[in-house]
């Protein structure tokens, strides 16, 4: 797929849409960056996103309920989607069609069948549309990537995510809320770090008893992935104690040797009888003076704003990232039949 490049010589143009806390952690980022400009703040609730806008000072900046009226007034070159994952179909459907480059939160989209519309839309305009899986760009799980490439062909993956979580509301009214929003960063990382796509899953997703949540809260699956890997992973939002990190535990096995990561740390290494491996270590952060509450931000933004110039396709490229939604839909799709699943995007 290509899309068109900005060619204009100026900042970039950007509206944020959600004017929410991810909203107000991503309107920073494009207020730093020296290529874009901060145009424009959309939310459902209008003296929602003029709030925000003022806690930055921005008192001047336009804002609206209306995020049609906002792209006919301001014209921007793309938009921030950080609204509700139930309307980020709508939104950047919206600006598509409307010439807009879209930069969005995870998940694409609720449904595959939304995505694959929201892939078609992007073709359609010839417009760059992302999603930034802001784990990609950890200093920790760079150094975790590049060192289990040194282990030759993969035959095992696993995660572990565990975690005693009394998250938002709205998890409360999920189904499977771990694989709902948990999940994806986590199958995100596993095609990031093994270079592998999925091909089935088998998943169970299930509730214990002392949990705090009415869905099932608890989830494992094991994912047959291209080149004849096996990913599993296996999770909890009610953990009660001895929690991972926020990225989960890692280990990853090949031909030669064994890989471990804590999530945070370095990775170690285990290199097979008569091999050396090369262990990667976490780089320095090139974004110390910006860094917001989310690692990942920033750089998902460099990358975004790269491509629009150069016509480079970021890592969150929809084309790409559309498999990892689907792994979500097809473990969800697998705990609700009792069977394995296969994974078409």
């Amino acid at each position: 797929m290509t899309f068109d490049i900005v060619e204009k010589d100026r900042p970039l143009r950007a509206v944020v849409v959600g004017a929410g806390y991810i909203g107000g952690q991503w309107a920073p980022e494009l207020l730093a960056h020296p290529g874009t400009e901060l145009v424009g703040w959309v939310d459902v609730v209008e003296e929602r996103a003029r709030a925000a806008a003022g806690k930055l000072g921005l008192d001047d900046l336009p804002v609206s309920a209306s995020l049609t009226s906002l792209l006919d007034g301001e014209e921007p070159d793309f938009i921030v989607n950080c609204t509700v994952p139930q309307a980020h179909h709508d939104v950047t459907v919206t600006a598509l069609r409307r010439g807009v480059s879209v930069l969005s939160e995870k998940p694409m989209a609720v449904t595959l069948e939304e995505a694959r519309s929201m892939v078609a839309a992007a073709d359609k305009a010839r417009r760059l549309f992302a999603v930034n899986q802001n784990r990609r760009f950890m200093a920790s799980l760079v150094a975790f990537r590049k060192t289990v490439a040194e282990l030759g062909t993969l035959g095992l993956m696993t995660s572990e995510f565990f975690m005693p979580y009394r998250g938002p509301a709205f998890l409360g009214t999920l189904e499977h809320p771990l694989l709902q929003d948990m999940a994806i960063h986590l199958f995100d990382a596993a095609r990031a770090v093994s270079g592998a796509d999925p091909v089935s899953v088998y998943c169970e997703s299930f509730r214990p008893e002392w949990t705090w949540y009415p869905g099932a809260c608890s989830a494992t699956a094991i994912f047959e992935m291209t080149g004849g890997l096996r990913y599993t992973f296996s999770g909890s939002w009610s953990a009660p104690g001895q929690a991972t990190s926020w990225t989960g535990s890692w280990r990853a096995s090949g031909a030669h040797g064994t890989v471990r990561w804590d999530g945070d740390n370095d990775p170690t290494t285990e290199a097979a009888e008569g091999r050396v491996l090369k262990q990667y270590p976490r780089e320095a952060d090139p974004y110390t003076d910006r860094r917001g509450r989310f690692a990942g931000l920033a750089e998902g933004l460099e990358e975004f704003v790269t491509g629009l110039r150069t016509g480079r396709a970021p890592q969150g490229d929809c084309h790409d990232n559309i498999w990892s939604l689907a792994m979500v839909t097809a473990a969800l799709e697998s705990a609700r039949t009792g069977t394995r699943v296969p994974i078409v995007a």
